[in-house]
């Protein structure tokens, strides 16, 4: 059967075939709650005026924009969908009977929990912008999910004042974590959270614990940028066509430093290792951003620039990098021999050789200490230094973060 007499339903099915195959491939499982409700709710109801085959492709639909082309709205890309409902699921041991508040309305995921929270759950989905509601309103209904409540309001406050929730599960991209969302959490709840830092995103799974939450497990994603009082602007620099330089927490570079750097000559310098596919580089990433942080930046490149071998980056969307005394270096992209990859680094100034090489230090250091996972601390912004575990602290408006890694069977994270 071609995909053009293809129908909802099959096309569906066949898209929840390809998630249990990719987190397979990531070595995750896709729970069987999860996989039946991704089964039931018609996506297409959720993507009106896409031909069915778009509806079921793995990419996030965007529903809204700016004039300047900048995403506001979208239904997120399925395989992002079902990590971040087998976050939520595994954190609560299910959703079934669970108070449920979204803080990003697409309609897509609310239906989604709805299936999965049952007859005794509950779901709020809100969202500041009264068009993303009104859209979410009409596409639940057109899917018969009458018992989901629609609110149109800025979720960086409390939603609904003296109401907790098991979950908050939020599908807009934040920098922060105000205080309502721990506020209106039960003793035991959970929030689901895509938190950029050091301009790197991550899904965390934060458990309340008194006054701080602490992460369970996170996933790499990517959403729009939270809007309202919560906002906060990531600043780009140009540094040649095609190239940028992703800034954050406040950071600031003279485009000027930046002319030219990547037509000098490029250094590069490898740790020297075969590592297999499911090593978790994202982690690494994190783990560099912590060493590295008063250099470090974050580049991202279009196709074009790759292509033209002007960069070579590990993701293009977001390599970890340092800019320092006017020389720039970044995570290169994997060098493969058969199925195994060694790590890198690139460099371009007068210093390069030296910022290649301690780069690729700290990437043997992480190898060294097992390959840590983080873990992340959120603590109230007036938490004395005395009382915040060891770690990176990042300081925001409403929280002091505090980065963390796992150790390994030895002991020795760092």
């Amino acid at each position: 059967m071609s995909v053009d007499t293809m129908s909802g339903g099959d096309l569906r099915n066949a898209m929840v075939d390809r998630l249990a195959a990719d987190h397979q491939a990531k070595n995750l499982v896709l729970r069987p709650e999860v996989e039946a409700a991704m089964r039931t709710v018609p996506r297409e109801l959720f993507t009106p005026g896409l031909p069915l085959e778009e509806a079921y492709a793995n990419t996030a639909v965007i529903t809204k924009r700016l004039p300047s082309g900048e995403s506001l709205s979208s239904v997120s890309a399925p395989f992002l969908v079902a990590e971040m409902l087998g976050q939520a699921a595994d954190a609560l041991g299910g959703l079934a009977g669970r108070s449920v508040l979204e803080i990003g309305s697409g309609g897509y995921n609310a239906s989604l929990l709805r299936e999965l929270v049952g007859p005794a759950g509950s779901v709020t989905t809100v969202d500041i912008d009264s068009d993303v509601t009104d859209r979410a309103s009409k596409c639940l209904a057109a899917a018969g999910y009458h018992d989901v409540t629609v609110i149109c309001a800025d979720a960086e406050h409390p939603v609904v004042p003296g109401r907790g929730y098991d979950l908050i599960i939020v599908t807009v991209g934040a920098w922060d974590v105000p205080p309502a969302w721990r506020d209106q959490l039960t003793d035991s709840g959970v929030l689901i959270v895509p938190l950029r830092t050091f301009g790197m995103t991550r899904s965390w799974t934060l458990r309340r614990d008194g006054n701080r939450m602490v992460s369970h497990s996170h996933r790499q994603c990517g959403f729009v940028s939270m809007q309202g009082d919560g906002a906060s602007e990531v600043r780009y620099v140009d540094i040649a066509d095609g190239v940028h330089l992703r800034l954050d927490e406040g950071q600031w570079i003279d485009p000027a430093a930046t002319e030219g750097l990547l037509a000098l000559p490029r250094a590069e310098a490898w740790a020297g290792v075969a590592l297999p596919p499911r090593t978790m580089l994202s982690d690494l990433d994190l783990w560099l951003a912590a060493r590295l942080r008063e250099e470090f930046v974050v580049l991202s490149a279009q196709s074009e620039a790759i292509e033209a071998g002007t960069v070579a980056p590990s993701w293009q969307y977001g390599a970890p990098a340092t800019l320092r005394d006017g020389t720039f270096a970044y995570r290169s992209a994997l060098a493969w021999t058969g199925k195994l990859f060694d790590l890198g680094s690139y460099a371009h100034g007068p210093q390069a050789e030296a910022a290649a090489g301690r780069m690729v230090e700290h990437v043997r250091a992480w190898l060294k200490a097992g390959s840590p996972a983080p873990v992340l601390n959120v603590l109230p912004a007036h938490t004395p230094d005395g009382d915040l575990p060891d770690g990176t602290v990042l300081d925001k408006r409403h929280s002091r973060l505090v980065l963390t890694f796992t150790p390994d069977e030895k002991g020795n994270a760092e």
